[in-house]
């Protein structure tokens, strides 16, 4: 009688691990179950993992990107921390050079007492520009240091309006005129942006700095509906941050946690009697072993 697929299937898993000729072996495979399943190869590899590269001077990175800003992916470049004394690019330095060739800065990380790195990537095309950086390429025009790669970087940011949106820094950050509106209609709103913090602010404010003229007004009530909700910024959806009252004082937040922990306590404790003395006999003692 001839066997099931299933069954076949279960004839060629086998518990034992492979001997050397069966590594060096073509695989066998059945008609009958290739006919009904498909082998799928599916690649674990990540991202490729940016190269880290150090140089020590503005020159040594202005030739890097002359050769590679086309083409390379990004790096991570590597800043020699003063107290190390090892010649290095300064990170201002390293900014106004990937400027003039259309790259941006990122994140940075620390390696170990003597060396950091800032991860440096050709700019995206949608990518959002600050204050600081368009006022940096203003002067490095007037320098002649802006090479074609940046220029055509930021003919698009002018194109698109994203040159005309850029965000300023926490520092000089302002509240916009028709975001107080909007709070000043909802004071509960407008409460809960007052008390937050100054880079949770900066956190909401952002968010209008590069929002498209197109969706300001419906990101701005949403905006506004969210924070008389006292939702959490960032907090994923369904999800707000529980508004604490004025009135609402730390000795009644103990007294309620202790009234919960009352009603879920059982309604009797047994408490167990000291076992009777053993009247005649010596006292038990430990084991000395």
């Amino acid at each position: 009688m001839p066997l099931s697929p299933l069954a076949q299937l279960s004839r060629l898993i086998s518990t034992r691990p492979p001997s050397q000729h069966m590594l060096l072996a073509r695989p066998y495979t059945s008609p009958i179950i290739t006919s009904r399943l498909q082998i799928v190869r599916m690649s674990t590899a990540g991202p490729p993992e940016l190269p880290k590269y150090a140089f020590p001077s503005v020159l040594s990175f202005e030739a890097f990107l002359e050769r590679e800003h086309a083409s390379a992916p990004g790096i991570h470049l590597k800043f020699a921390k003063k107290a190390s004394g090892i010649p290095s690019i300064t990170c201002a330095e390293a900014v106004e050079v990937a400027l003039c060739y259309g790259w941006i800065d990122g994140r940075a990380h620390s390696i170990d007492d003597k060396w950091w790195t800032v991860r440096y990537t050709p700019r995206r095309a949608k990518s959002i520009w600050s204050q600081k950086n368009v006022t940096t390429v203003a002067r490095l025009i007037e320098e002649g240091r802006m090479k074609p790669a940046g220029i055509t970087v930021v003919e698009a940011a002018k194109a698109d309006g994203r040159w005309d949106r850029a965000y300023a820094g926490p520092a000089t950050m302002s509240t916009p005129e028709d975001f107080t509106q909007a709070l000043a209609v909802h004071p509960t709103a407008e409460a809960y942006f007052q008390s937050l913090k100054k880079s949770e602010k900066y956190t909401v404010l952002m968010q209008l700095a590069t929002i498209s003229e197109k969706n300001r007004a419906k990101k701005i009530d949403a905006l506004v509906q969210g924070m008389a909700a006292g939702k959490q910024l960032g907090a994923p959806r369904g999800t707000a941050k529980r508004a604490i009252k004025p009135t609402e004082t730390k000795a009644k937040k103990i007294a309620g946690i202790t009234q919960r922990d009352n009603a879920l306590a059982p309604s009797h404790v047994v408490r167990h009697k000291d076992p009777p003395k053993r009247s005649g006999l010596r006292p038990r003692t430990a084991p000395s072993g």
